[in-house]
């Protein structure tokens, strides 16, 4: 039998059952049909998901809040300081390319995909602080 997790970024509480067999599957798609706007689904992850998770079931991360998280995915998908490339705030400013890189580095991330820890010192040597 599968898992329930219960996820509520827009005030609904949602239940996801997950077997083995589709719990990768359903983590990379789970917001898919929540928010199908990109910019959305980045928003909802990085300052709802991800925070929830850090307090939660991964708390190995080496941040936990949303700011951080967002400062960690746009650093990346940017290739450097994100505000040296986009103009603030940076979710109006995405572009649909990377808003679909934001949204795939943020699964990969709870995935356990991508190396958050590798992601964040990177981050933090583009901005001069590690």
């Amino acid at each position: 039998s599968g898992k329930t997790l219960l996820l509520s970024g827009d005030g609904i509480k949602r239940r996801f059952t997950q077997t083995p067999h589709t719990e990768r599957k359903q983590k990379k798609d789970i917001l898919s049909w929540l928010s199908p706007d990109l910019v959305s689904r980045y928003i909802i992850l990085t300052k709802e998901i991800m925070p929830h998770l850090a307090r939660t079931s991964h708390k190995h991360w080496p941040v936990s809040n949303d700011h951080c998280f967002q400062r960690i995915v746009l650093d990346t998908v940017c290739g450097g300081v994100w505000y040296d490339q986009l103009l603030r705030p940076a979710y109006k400013n995405l572009t649909q390319d990377q808003a679909a890189k934001a949204v795939n580095l943020c699964n990969d991330i709870i995935s356990g995909d991508t190396d958050l820890v590798f992601l964040n010192k990177q981050s933090l040597q583009w901005r001069g602080k590690f």
